[in-house]
């Protein structure tokens, strides 16, 4: 084994290139939104309101594909996944009623979609202990460069190929693409005969000290009957309430404010620069500091970020603010996976994360179309701001009560 490569980093990069692909595209949905909005005259909150649908699908089937990622492995699942997104998208070509939307992005997309972050992350975890935090940042970090890349070229090619044939390139990228790259997932190092972080055979890691994590496995049914697992869901709840609201009105507020098409659809892609440091950084400093200061690093920051909206008007603040909100996203969303691993082990990882976002998807769904009925209502986006960023001092504030299990509490229940 000497001189090759550990096989988790092999993994990681994987990962990776299928969050790429399938983020940057879900990022891109703002440049496909305002194709949309300026050819059927649909109202902000129909539209959004579908892809509030693909939020509530997409994370409330993430704990089915959790599950049979621990039970059938990641290849089958993101395969499977890939196969189903790619079709959503490719059908979006056809699209000529609103529910058309609601059916192929809301739905058969969204579907597909579940089968990414969730089998990718848990999959990472099992492969690291001491390096999880900077196992997760690196492979999501994919997702955050994808969002920086994918929405100029999905500009570019609606302005080639008009909206419908920029879907049909799309959808057949993605089912092509994650089809390949899921053969390069392993279920976990054991398989193959290895030990987490490449650590000899005889070698046991010891999980880092990030506030008492749990030393053993514990089953869902016993982790969701835990004050653990309700705090720190009350604590990623809140954030997650808000955090889409930039992905799919970013675009058109700053169109309303005077900022050219393509200049607007690079506003996500800041986001996702910004969002690329936030995760390899803040993943890093977390395995040394802990998970707790580093998500109540990002989360100050996602607070003042939404606040920053309200007072940007011009090009130039608005990239500032938004790469100060990618970064903070980028941060928050790094340290869910890694949590829950420190907190409840590595054999039901996938399940586990899943159920976080499974339950979380309804208040995920709420914030699109809550911030389009705002904008239809008010005439702009500033209440909607402001919300999100008291979503985010809530969330700071349940992160006072989040503590680890204490050892031996799962054999317990």
């Amino acid at each position: 084994m000497t001189g090759r490569p550990f096989y988790g980093w092999i993994v990681v990069a994987a990962a990776a290139l299928v969050l790429f692909l399938a983020y940057g595209t879900q990022f891109a949905f703002g440049v496909f939104y305002a194709a949309l909005l300026a050819e059927f005259g649909w109202s902000r909150a129909s539209v959004s309101g579908a892809f509030s649908l693909y939020t509530l699908v997409y994370s409330g089937f993430a704990l089915v594909a959790g599950r049979l990622t621990d039970r059938w492995g990641p290849r089958a699942v993101i395969a499977l996944g890939g196969l189903l997104l790619g079709a959503g998208l490719a059908g979006m070509s056809g699209a000529s009623a609103i529910w058309h939307v609601f059916f192929l992005y809301g739905a058969v997309a969204a579907l597909g979609m579940s089968t990414a972050y969730v089998p990718c992350t848990a999959t990472v975890v099992r492969w690291f202990v001491r390096r999880r935090g900077l196992a997760v940042g690196l492979a999501s970090a994919g997702g955050s460069l994808g969002t920086f890349v994918l929405p100029p070229v999905a500009h570019l090619l609606v302005s080639r190929l008009g909206w419908r044939g920029a879907y049909v390139v799309f959808g057949l990228a993605i089912a092509i693409a994650l089809g390949l790259l899921a053969q390069l997932m392993r279920r976990e190092p054991e398989a193959m005969g290895l030990r987490p972080d490449g650590d000899p055979p005889a070698a046991a890691p010891e999980p880092v000290d990030h506030a008492a994590p749990a030393r053993e496995d514990w089953t869902p049914g016993a982790a969701i009957r835990s004050r653990a697992f309700w705090m720190l869901f009350a604590v990623f709840g809140a954030t997650w309430l808000p955090v889409f609201v930039p992905l799919v009105h970013l675009v058109p507020h700053a169109r309303d404010l005077g900022v050219a098409p393509y200049w607007a659809a690079t506003l996500v892609s800041a986001t996702g620069m910004g969002a690329i440091a936030g995760r390899v950084l803040m993943g890093a400093v977390s395995d040394r500091v802990g998970r707790r200061p580093a998500l109540a690093l990002g989360l100050v920051l996602q607070a003042a970020s939404f606040a920053g909206f309200v007072a940007a008007r011009e090009l130039p603040a608005l990239y500032a603010i938004a790469l100060a909100f990618g970064f903070s996203y980028g941060a928050v969303s790094t340290m869910l996976p890694a949590t829950v691993s420190d907190f409840f082990g590595r054999r039901h990882a996938g399940a586990l994360v899943g159920m976080y976002f499974g339950l979380g998807a309804p208040i995920i769904a709420l914030g699109p179309v809550g911030a389009g009925w705002i904008y239809d209502r008010t005439g702009g986006y500033t209440l909607a701001w402001w919300l999100s960023a008291a979503a985010n001092g809530l969330a700071l504030a349940l992160l006072a009560g989040a503590r680890a299990p204490r050892r031996g509490e799962a054999h317990a229940r």
